[in-house]
């Protein structure tokens, strides 16, 4: 089913990239209820089944039916591109009941079941307690699900974003969409997301749209939000397939004699940019060896830096991609 989202010109000067911790931390709940979505995380679903089974994650599950409404205030979008999951928690601990006790009843309802399930008659019997509840839970699933993996999905989240603004400035926003995803698709001034959930439009009336990468998200691409939250499009990150894959399995042989294991591993592993703790943490080094690293790398030519919000992010060269490129 379509989302039509309707921009003036205005809206098109404040189209902008974020990401959000607390979505991908919904998302990861949402992907351990779908087996459709395993195929790329089965690693991460290996390392996490034990905590994870001891999550009563029966609550937002209620909430999240497929095809059907979803409720937004669980996870609204970033006021800015860099928020951390601590503000955006609060941000739904802060959330009028009444506004989230007709969030919920929408969802219960698009899920057979739900609505006269003991859950769900809890849920709206107590919205103010609800919205807690729902809070605390989303809490720990982050620091269970997430959390522990947060700086290598932080690291493809911002790649992706790095990567599409650039692509934005080379061609164009039109161009950009159709890049982003065979499902959004641009005619006059409308955007068209294609198989999201529900048939809706929104008109944007100046207050733009805020595009998100996602890692959890794939297959799907989500185009929703009602007011009075932002307009915002969802869409599965660049490069998730090798987002559990060690880099030093891929490092060379011969550059690894070349120019050192650990150095080497460093120069294999920004297949998309990346800043010195997320490298630190997919590589299991630490971070003062990892900034000595890039420092000699980027000195020798094979990698150049820029700054990225809060951090620098490395990425490399032509000549330090054409070096990872050699045969082992």
């Amino acid at each position: 089913m379509p989302f039509h989202l309707y921009f003036d010109e205005s809206d098109l000067l404040r189209c902008r990239f974020a990401l959000s911790p607390l979505w991908e931390t919904q998302e990861a709940v949402r992907t351990l209820s779908r087996p459709g979505r395993h195929g790329y995380h089965l690693p991460w679903l290996r390392r996490i089944r034990e905590d994870a089974a001891a999550l009563d994650l029966e609550p937002l599950w209620r909430l999240m039916p497929e095809g059907g409404h979803n409720p937004d205030f669980v996870c609204p979008p970033p006021v800015g591109p860099f928020t951390t999951f601590e503000e955006e928690i609060a941000a739904v601990r802060a959330v009028d009941p009444l506004v989230a006790r007709d969030d919920m009843a929408r969802a219960l309802a698009d899920k057979p079941g739900s609505l006269d399930s003991p859950t769900g008659r809890r849920l709206l019997a107590d919205p103010a307690r609800a919205v807690q509840e729902l809070a605390d839970l989303l809490e720990r699933a982050w620091q269970v699900l997430v959390e522990p993996h947060w700086p290598r999905l932080r690291a493809l989240l911002e790649a992706d974003i790095a990567y599409h603004s650039r692509r934005l400035a080379e061609v164009g926003f039109e161009r950009l969409l159709g890049e982003i995803s065979p499902q959004l698709r641009w005619s006059g001034s409308t955007l068209t997301v294609v198989g999201t959930r529900g048939d809706h439009t929104r008109v944007l009336g100046g207050q733009g749209l805020v595009l998100m990468p996602s890692v959890f998200v794939w297959p799907d691409v989500v185009g929703g939000y009602e007011p009075p939250w932002l307009p915002a499009v969802i869409y599965p990150a660049r490069g998730i397939g090798g987002l559990w894959t060690e880099s030093a399995e891929r490092t060379p042989e011969a550059l690894a004699r070349l120019l050192g294991r650990a150095r080497a591993d460093v120069l294999c592993a920004l297949d998309e940019p990346a800043g010195t703790s997320a490298l630190a943490h997919r590589l299991s080094l630490a971070p003062s060896s990892v900034s000595a690293h890039l420092s000699v790398l980027r000195t020798a030519g094979l990698l150049t830096s820029r700054r990225y919000g809060h951090q620098v992010l490395y990425e490399r060269t032509p000549l330090g991609i054409a070096l990872t490129a050699q045969d082992p």
